[in-house]
């Protein structure tokens, strides 16, 4: 290691997020390039670094800083240079000079002991010399804060958010609470701050630890899609967590109830825990659909005349359009025009596009406003090329702006939407495809924007996986009872051709399909061995499927029930990697936790991120549109890595280009391979499953029905066929706990 010192002359680039930096330091007369990560840096900053040289491809010699120490700055040159750096607001080079000519080697204990004096200089009144002490203090005290952090193994980027968060209360809250920094500060959660709080000394049994303990295992329980936990579930739960007794969570539970941050509901023999945004979201959707579901028709109620005529309208209509609608498809129709909230539920095959066509067709010939949108780009995509209208992403609908909703509780941070009630949507009907995807947070957004008088139509398929996120609303509003719901069963003749739409009927209904390799899009391999699933799967990809299906090998996906194991999501990416985009001088190359990322990459966004910017750039490299937020689920390829600025550019579908800092990869994964429930939503042209066995709670009926029907043109399982034929018989899926149909039914009562 070696050791070198300056004072920081120009800085070239600086991430204020992670604190990396480059810039020139003028050491011993002479400019040496540095790069490294420092909690704050000004230009003037006298340093000494610890670290070593290296040679960078395109950049040249450049000094590596491991670790550093601000110095003050002795000489008057070094102070004077400091002071008019611009690292205090308010003196300039000019003003630097006079006051170091004035107080000397003195300059420094004159502004932090004896700020008055500054007034002496002409050019500063009283009040400015006291700016310029406070500003002085404040650096100070920021490095001081930061040195504090950094004792109990925060790193810099970390100790930046904090600093930024309390200032200096910072050692107030750490001493008293430490506990407060898993509900203020997003990357640290419970257990990073119960091992500050151990290092301090907090007791195990403190009423903070304990309280802190409770919210997070609600915040656990609603990363599995629950918004509620039932009592006794919730007390062991969090007993286990902090390694306490059950009676010491059970005294907490109503001082977090007083708090307002949890509720504590009793329906019938049942007792509740939620965090509290999950009890009002789900109270909230309650009211809102309570308003909007309003008879459409005068008078209320249709005459059985009535209905009769408006279903010769509707065939006569559909006639018109070529199409052939079944007596169901034109109830849905029907039921439709009639409500203010209307689901229609259907698996594939069924006619659940021609059915939607329709109903635009008919309040288009009505001159109503529609709107169409679904969950994810993807969805949206494959809604407008259905329909031959605009679809888009509900985040994009409502007008996210990227900035966030600080609500009481921290697990319930909602986007902020330009649309909502105060500015609602302009329609008279919206059409929201893949229900089964929406979460309660999103659902909550979508209905503050609907306004009553509003028809509001939600299709999707009941049988899917419920949403990545909280809730299973889809499920809910339907086994509420309270609203009108056609459910399509019958197969048309073109996609009962597919042995896809057939097979993936048949596993919703528990029955056995064939695995004979008769058909034309659905194949089975038996194989037992890893390592020949493995080559198999990279022959299909690579050779046999893209010409078979026309498309690219990147289009085709595979998906797995898991994420660990030999043919879980983590092992296969890194197999698939390997072959797919192999290692090549031309590509750079970055190592990011356990993940290495390479230029060329297939990726996915694995968390919501809201303020993510994007913009789509034409090919002559204008930018053509703009805005904010990616999503956990969205996939794309990664286009450049570029290590002096540290960071990585991905294009996302519909070309939309984001730029991560290298700090933010922990949000990005390979995407070779997905899990099928990271698949929701999505459309692929060939899809390829290994089932060779796993844990009995995942292999379910559920989740090979959602991944078969992810497929548009083929599907390839390789491994075992008893697994599959077990999967069809296994009903059993985790079960979510959710009360959105219980809140509607009180409400409605």
């Amino acid at each position: 290691m070696e050791k070198i010192s300056g004072y920081v002359e120009h800085i070239i680039y600086r991430n204020t997020g992670n604190g990396y930096s480059v810039f020139e330091l003028v050491a011993e007369g002479e400019e040496v390039t540095c790069v490294g990560t420092f909690r704050a840096l000004d230009e003037g900053e006298n340093l000494e670094l610890t670290g070593g040289y290296v040679e960078h491809a395109v950049y040249g010699s450049q000094f590596k800083v491991e670790s550093y120490e601000a110095v003050a700055p002795e000489d008057e040159s070094s102070i004077e240079r400091y002071l008019g750096s611009g690292a205090i607001k308010g003196i300039g080079p000019s003003l630097a000079a006079r006051i170091v000519k004035k107080f000397g080697k003195d300059t420094f204990r004159i502004i932090e002991q004896e700020p008055e004096r500054l007034a002496e200089i002409k050019g500063i009144s009283e009040r400015k010399a006291m700016e310029i002490s406070t500003l002085m203090e404040e650096k100070k005290g920021m490095r001081e804060a930061m040195i504090y952090l950094q004792k109990f193994g925060i790193s810099n980027t970390l100790a930046i958010k904090i600093y930024n968060t309390y200032g200096m209360e910072v050692y107030g809250v750490l001493e008293e609470n430490p506990y407060r920094l898993a509900e203020d500060i997003e990357g640290i959660g419970f257990k990073r701050a119960d091992e500050l709080a151990a290092r301090i000394g907090i007791h195990t049994d403190s009423d903070f630890r304990i309280r802190s303990g409770i919210l997070y295992t609600l915040q656990l329980a609603a990363m599995d899609g629950h918004t509620f936990l039932p009592y006794q579930e919730l007390t062991a739960k969090a007993a286990v967590l902090l390694g306490l007794q059950e009676d010491y969570v059970s005294i907490q539970i109503p001082n977090l109830a007083m708090d307002k941050k949890i509720m504590v509901k009793q329906d019938g023999e049942n007792k509740s825990v939620y965090a509290s945004s999950f009890y009002y979201a789900e109270l909230a959707c309650a009211r809102m659909l309570q308003e909007l579901n309003v008879s459409m028709v005068f008078g209320g109620e249709l005459l059985p005349s009535e209905e009769e005529k408006m279903l010769a309208e509707i065939e006569k209509l559909a006639r018109r359009l070529g199409i052939e609608l079944e007596e169901l498809q034109q109830q849905a129709v029907l039921e439709s025009i009639k409500h203010g909230i209307f689901i229609l539920s259907g698996g594939p095959g069924t006619g659940k596009t021609t059915t939607i066509n329709t109903m635009i067709r008919y309040f288009e010939a009505e001159g109503l406003d529609i709107l169409l949108a679904a969950p994810t780009g993807r969805a949206a995509k494959r809604m407008t090329e259905a329909t031959g209208y605009e679809a888009r992403t509900i985040h994009r609908l409502l007008e996210l702006n990227g900035a966030m909703l600080e609500e009481e509780n921290r697990y319930g941070k909602n986007a902020r939407f330009e649309k909502n009630e105060e500015n609602p949507l302009e329609a008279d009907v919206v059409i929201v495809d893949e229900m089964s995807m929406v979460d309660i947070h999103l659902f909550q957004s979508l209905l503050r924007a609907v306004t009553p008088g509003t028809r509001l139509i939600l299709v999707g398929d009941v049988n899917q996986l419920p949403s990545v996120g909280p809730g299973q609303v889809l499920r809910d509003l339907i086994d509420s009872g309270s609203f009108s719901v056609v459910e399509l069963k019958k197969i048309f003749r073109q996609a009962g051709e597919s042995d896809i739409v057939v097979n993936a009927h048949k596993i919703n209904n528990g029955q056995e399909i064939p695995l004979d390799n008769k058909s034309r899009d659905f194949f089975f391999l038996e194989r037992s061995d890893v390592q020949v699933i493995y080559k198999h799967m990279i022959l299909l990809i690579q050779e046999k499927l893209p010409r078979y299906v026309k498309s690219g090998p990147f289009d085709i996906q595979v998906l797995t029930p898991m994420r660990k194991g030999n043919l879980g999501v983590e092992a296969l990416n890194q197999i698939l990697q390997a072959y797919l985009n192999p290692k090549d001088a031309s590509k750079k190359e970055y190592q990011s936790g356990s993940t290495l990322f390479r230029e060329g990459d297939k990726v996915m966004q694995t968390k919501n991120n809201y303020q993510l910017e994007w913009e789509i750039v034409s090919k002559y490299g204008i930018p053509v549109d703009h805005g904010v937020g990616i999503f956990n689920g969205d996939m794309g390829i990664l286009k450049e890595i570029d290590e002096y600025g540290q960071t990585v550019t991905i294009e996302f579908d519909e070309q939309r280009r984001v730029s991560y800092a290298f700090a933010q990869l922990e949000e990005v994964e390979l995407a070779y391979a997905i899990t099928i429930h990271k698949s929701q939503g999505s459309e692929y042209p060939a899809v390829i499953m290994p089932l060779l066995g796993g844990p009995r709670m995942l292999f379910n009926r559920n989740l090979l029905y959602t991944g078969v029907t992810r497929a548009r043109s083929c599907v390839t399982i390789l491994g075992s066929r008893q697994v599959v034929q077990d999967m069809i018989a296994n009903e059993s899926e985790a079960r979510r706990y959710t009360s959105l149909d219980v809140r509607i039914k009180e409400v409605m009562a």
